[in-house]
């Protein structure tokens, strides 16, 4: 009996309430198109192999890794090219751990003692990090 009620309601409703029914349809329509090339985007996305299609690796995976070898693999460095860059990044590092010192010693003094205890836990979870990294490298140099 409810579904005789509301086709009569529904032709008795009038132009306004049709108009107002289709346009609910055409958005339903759109939404569910919008949604399944979304889910079609994401499923082809994760289905690439990132290893195989990541020609150009974002700037950050490389961060803090070997910076020699990188540059190595990406200009196909010659062993005299390569030698030339480690001797170049040699005798920078002490300039670039100074610079950094520096500006830690300049920021630090300027923190509140809360921000303080937040600037030194930052600093000891990159080292903890930076060193998880190395030993990691290293562990797999030797295999």
């Amino acid at each position: 009996m409810g579904l005789f009620f509301q086709k009569v309601l529904a032709k008795s409703a009038g132009p306004e309430k049709k108009r107002k029914t289709k346009t609910m349809k055409s958005r339903f329509i759109i939404l569910s198109a919008a949604c399944v090339a979304l889910f079609a985007t994401v499923s082809i996305g994760q289905a690439q192999d990132p290893a195989a299609t990541n020609d150009r690796p974002n700037r950050w995976q490389n961060k803090g890794g070997n910076r020699i070898e990188h540059l190595t693999r990406v200009l196909d460095l010659t062993p005299e090219q390569r030698a030339k860059v480690q001797a170049i990044f040699d005798q920078a590092k002490p300039q670039i751990q100074a610079l950094r010192e520096n500006i830690q010693s300049q920021i630090r003094p300027i923190l509140t003692p809360a921000q303080q205890q937040k600037w030194d836990a930052i600093k000891k979870a990159r080292e903890d990090m930076r060193k998880a990294k190395e030993e990691m490298r290293d562990a797999v140099k030797k295999q």
